[in-house]
C-alpha cells in the first residue's frame, strides 16, 4: 500500500514527539533499577513489606489509568484531545517524580509502608495524566504500519539513551554525594531532583510544537459508558494478544532490570558493595558498567531492528529477537562469580535483543486502533493506550513484587550501614540466579507464544486501512 502524504511525517515531529520517551523512561529506569534497593536500603522496609507496598498502589491504577484514557478520548479544547495534559500536568508530573524518592522518618514499618503506599499512587496518577495522552498521539499521528514502527524507533532512542544514562549516573551521583559527607537519602533526591526536572521540558516542547489532526465526523467519540467502553476494547481480538505480549515483555525486562545489581553485586562480585568494572578504560561501579554496555548496544541496534521488522514483520522480527535474549538469559546463569568478561559480553548481546523489545511491541500495539476503529466506527486511542500505560505500570509493580517476595522467603539480608562488604545466604544467591536466568527465559518465551500468534499482519492491516478509506469516502459523499 501507497504511504499517504497525511501519513509522511516530517524528521523534526518524529524527533520532538521522540522526546517525551526520555520523560518516561526518566521515571521507568530510575524506578525499575534502584527502586526495590531504595525501599530495603535506604527506607528500611522488610522486602516482603515494601513488595506489599508496591503492588497495593497499583490497585489504583486498575482505576486511574483507562479513566484518563476515556478523559483523553474525550476531552474537547482548541489545543486538541491530547496536548492539554501535557501542558497542565508536566510540572505536577515532574515533582511527583521526587515524592517516589523520599524515604520517610518513621521508626515503624507499617507507618513507612503506608507512606510509600501514597506516595507511589500520588507519583503514578501524575505520570497517568500526561503518559496516556502522550502515548495516545502514536497512532494519530500516523496510520502506516511502516511508519508507525519509524516513529517508534525514535521513541526508543531517546527511551533507550536516558536509561543508559539514569542507569550509569545514579550510582555515580548516590557515591559522589556519599563522598561529600551526604546521605544516601540526599543522593537519591538529588538524582530525582536532576531527573525529574529534566522531564518536564519534552511534555511542554511536544505541546508547543506537535499537531493533532482533526478527527473527521464518523470519529468523533460518543458519550459511551464506561465499563461498556472497556467491555468494547477487551473484545479486539488483537488487542488482547498484544496486550499479553507487551505484559509479558516487559515484565520481563523490568524483573532483570530488577534483579541484576543483586546479581552483580552479591554473585559476580561475591558481595563487593564497591565492585568495579572497566569499559574502555572507564573504571565504573559494576552496576554502571554492565548497564551502560547492555544500553549503548540496544540504542546502536535500533536501526538493526528498524530494518529487519520492514524487511519481515514486526511480529517475526520480535521473534527472533525475544527467542536470542532467552539464550542469553540461560547462559548468564551458568556464569560463576569473578567472571567480569563474561558478564560484560553477555550484557553486550543482551543490548541487542533489549532493542528489540523497547521498539517491536510498542510498534505492534498501534495497529489494533483501525481494527477497533473497523468494528465500532470510533476511534478510542485514550482508553487503549490508558490500558496499556496501567499493563506498562503493573509489570513494573509486579517485578517489584515478585523480586522482593522471593529475595524475602529466600533470606535476603541488608547490609548493615557503612558496610563495604557483605554475603548473602547459598540459598539467596540460588533464588537471584534462578530469577534472572530460568524463569526470565521462561517469561521471554511465553511472550514468542503470543506474538506467533498475534493475528494483524502487515496485509491484513493493509485491508483494513483499505476499509475504512471506502467507509470516510462514503461518509464524506453522503455529508456532501
Amino acid at each position: 500500500m501507497t504511504l499517504a502524504k497525511e501519513d509522511r511525517l516530517p524528521f523534526w515531529t518524529k524527533l520532538i514527539y521522540g522526546t517525551g520517551d526520555w520523560s518516561i523512561a526518566s521515571y521507568g529506569t530510575l524506578r525499575q533499577v534502584f527502586y526495590a534497593i531504595f525501599l530495603t536500603d535506604v527506607v528500611g522496609l522488610e522486602p516482603r513489606l515494601a513488595s506489599v507496598a508496591a503492588l497495593v498502589g497499583i490497585i489504583w491504577d486498575a482505576i486511574n489509568d483507562p479513566i484518563v484514557g476515556v478523559l483523553s478520548d474525550r476531552m474537547k479544547s482548541r489545543w486538541g484531545r491530547r496536548r492539554p495534559f501535557l501542558l497542565f500536568f508536566a510540572i505536577p508530573f515532574g515533582l511527583g517524580f521526587m515524592l517516589l524518592w523520599y524515604a520517610p522518618p518513621f521508626e515503624g514499618q507499617i507507618a513507612k509502608a503506608l507512606f510509600v503506599t501514597l506516595a507511589f499512587m500520588i507519583s503514578d496518577t501524575l505520570q497517568t495524566l500526561v503518559v496516556v495522552p502522550f502515548s495516545a498521539l502514536t497512532p494519530e499521528l500516523t496510520q502506516d504500519y511502516d511508519e508507525r514502527t519509524s516513529l517508534i524507533g525514535f521513541r526508543m532512542f531517546f527511551n533507550l539513551v536516558v536509561s543508559l544514562v539514569a542507569a550509569v549516573a545514579a550510582p555515580a551521583i548516590v557515591d559522589g554525594v556519599l563522598a561529600n559527607g551526604g546521605t544516601q537519602q540526599q543522593g537519591f533526591m538529588l538524582t530525582a531532583a536532576i531527573f525529574g526536572g529534566l522531564a518536564i521540558l519534552p511534555f511542554l516542547l511536544i505541546f508547543a510544537v506537535v499537531r493533532e489532526k482533526p478527527l473527521s465526523a464518523a470519529n468523533v467519540v460518543r458519550e459511551i459508558p464506561f465499563l461498556q467502553t472497556v467491555k468494547t476494547a477487551w473484545s479486539n481480538i488483537p488487542f488482547r494478544f498484544a496486550t499479553l505480549l507487551y505484559m509479558l515483555n516487559w515484565i520481563t525486562f523490568d524483573l532483570v532490570a530488577l534483579v541484576l545489581p543483586f546479581y552483580l553485586v552479591y554473585w559476580i562480585s561475591s558481595g563487593d558493595l564497591l565492585a568495579k568494572a572497566t569499559v574502555l578504560g572507564v573504571s565504573l561501579p559494576i552496576e554502571s558498567a554492565v548497564f551502560a554496555v547492555l544500553l549503548i548496544t540496544a540504542v546502536i541496534a535500533l536501526p538493526i531492528w528498524l530494518f529487519v521488522s520492514k524487511k519481515l514483520s514486526k511480529k517475526s522480527a520480535y521473534i527472533v529477537g525475544m527467542v536470542f535474549w532467552a539464550g542469553v538469559q540461560l547462559v548468564i546463569f551458568s556464569i560463576q562469580p569473578g567472571q567480569v568478561s563474561m558478564i560484560l559480553l553477555m550484557s553486550f548481546f543482551a543490548g541487542i535483543s533489549v532493542s528489540s523489545a523497547h521498539i517491536l511491541p510498542d510498534s505492534i500495539f498501534p495497529d489494533v486502533i483501525e481494527w477497533d476503529e473497523l468494528r465500532t466506527g470510533r476511534r478510542q486511542e485514550g482508553i487503549y493506550y490508558g490500558v496499556k500505560n496501567f499493563i506498562r505500570k503493573l509489570t513494573g509493580a509486579l517485578a517489584i513484587f515478585i523480586g522482593l517476595q522471593v529475595l524475602g522467603w529466600f533470606g535476603y539480608q541488608s547490609p548493615p550501614e557503612g558496610a563495604t562488604s557483605f554475603t548473602q545466604s547459598p540459598q539467596t544467591l540460588t533464588a537471584i540466579r534462578f530469577l534472572l536466568g530460568p524463569f526470565g527465559a521462561i517469561l521471554l518465551f511465553s511472550a514468542v507464544a503470543m506474538a506467533w500468534f498475534y493475528p494483524l499482519t502487515r496485509e491484513r492491516h493493509a485491508r483494513i486501512r483499505k476499509l475504512l478509506l471506502r467507509r470516510k469516502e462514503r461518509t464524506k459523499t453522503d455529508e456532501e
